[in-house]
C-alpha cells in the first residue's frame, strides 16, 4: 500500500519507537495519523491526532477502533518489557506481557479488521523482535509473547488476505530507545533506520522485515541444533 495519504493508527506512538513511526509516517504524506498511548497528554508530536488507548482494555480498544473508523494502515507497536524470571518472577508480570504482545495486537487485528476492510483493505504492521525467535533467561515472558504473537502475525495474514489486507512482521533487536537504555550503545539499532526499514516494508506489500544483523542472525539460526544457539548447556541424557 502507499503511506502517501493513508489513515495510520500507531500504538505507543508517544515515545521511543512508536514516536518514530509516527515522524515518518507524517513525512511520508500519510493524511492523518492516529498517535495513541494510555495517557494523551504525553503525546506532542505536531499534526497528529492523539487518541487514548490501552491495548490490555477490550473496551478501550473498542472506543478506539469506532473513533478511528478510517484507518487503512494499523501500526501495531505497543509493548513492555518485564524482564520476568519463569521460575521467580511474578505470575501477573508474565500474565501483562502475554496480554500486551499477545491479546492486546490480537485484539487490535480483530477491532480493526472490518475497518479496514471496508477502506479498501489496507495493511497492518506488527512489530515483533528477535526474541520471537530466541529465549533467554530474564526475557522469558517477553520471548514466549513475541513468540505467540508472531505465530498469531502468520495465521492472520492468511485469514486477512480474502479482504486485502497485508500484514508485515518487524522482527529486530535492542534498538537506541528508552525500553533498552541500560544496554551498551554499540548493540543498539538506530530506530530511524529501522521505522524507516518498516515503511518501506508495508509500501513493498513484504511479508517480513528484518531490521538488524542481530534478527537476521537469528532467523538463519532457527534451522540448526539448539545447542549452536543456547551455548553453555550442560549435556542431557
Amino acid at each position: 500500500m502507499h503511506i502517501e495519504n493513508s489513515v495510520a493508527l500507531v500504538t505507543g506512538a508517544n515515545r521511543g519507537f512508536g514516536r518514530h513511526l509516527t515522524e515518518q509516517l507524517l513525512s511520508r504524506g500519510a493524511a492523518k495519523v492516529y498517535a495513541t498511548a494510555r495517557d494523551t497528554s504525553t503525546v506532542d508530536l505536531p499534526g497528529v491526532v492523539p487518541l487514548r488507548l490501552d491495548i490490555t482494555d477490550p473496551a478501550s480498544i473498542a472506543e478506539a477502533a469506532a473513533i478511528a473508523s478510517d484507518t487503512t494502515l494499523l501500526v501495531n507497536n505497543a509493548g513492555i518489557s518485564t524482564h520476568t524470571n519463569f521460575l521467580s518472577g511474578e505470575m501477573a508480570d508474565v500474565r501483562l506481557e502475554m496480554e500486551t504482545h499477545y491479546y492486546g495486537t490480537l485484539g487490535m487485528v480483530r477491532a480493526f479488521a472490518p475497518a479496514l476492510a471496508r477502506n479498501g483493505g489496507g495493511a497492518i504492521l506488527n512489530v515483533l523482535s528477535v526474541l520471537s525467535w530466541v529465549h533467554f533467561p530474564n526475557y522469558g515472558a517477553y520471548s514466549a509473547a513475541k513468540a505467540a504473537a508472531w505465530a498469531m502475525t502468520n495465521v492472520v495474514r492468511q485469514e486477512l488476505a480474502a479482504q486485502h489486507t497485508d500484514v508485515t512482521a518487524l522482527h529486530v533487536g535492542y534498538m537506541d530507545t528508552d525500553m533498552a537504555s541500560y544496554v551498551d550503545a554499540s548493540d543498539k539499532a538506530d530506530p530511524v533506520k529501522v521505522a524507516a526499514l518498516a515503511l518501506d516494508g508495508i509500501e513493498a506489500r513484504a511479508l517480513e522485515v528484518i531490521g538488524d544483523d542481530k534478527s537476521r542472525n537469528a532467523k538463519a539460526g532457527l534451522s540448526g541444533a539448539p545447542e549452536d544457539v543456547y551455548v553453555g548447556l550442560p549435556a542431557q541424557r
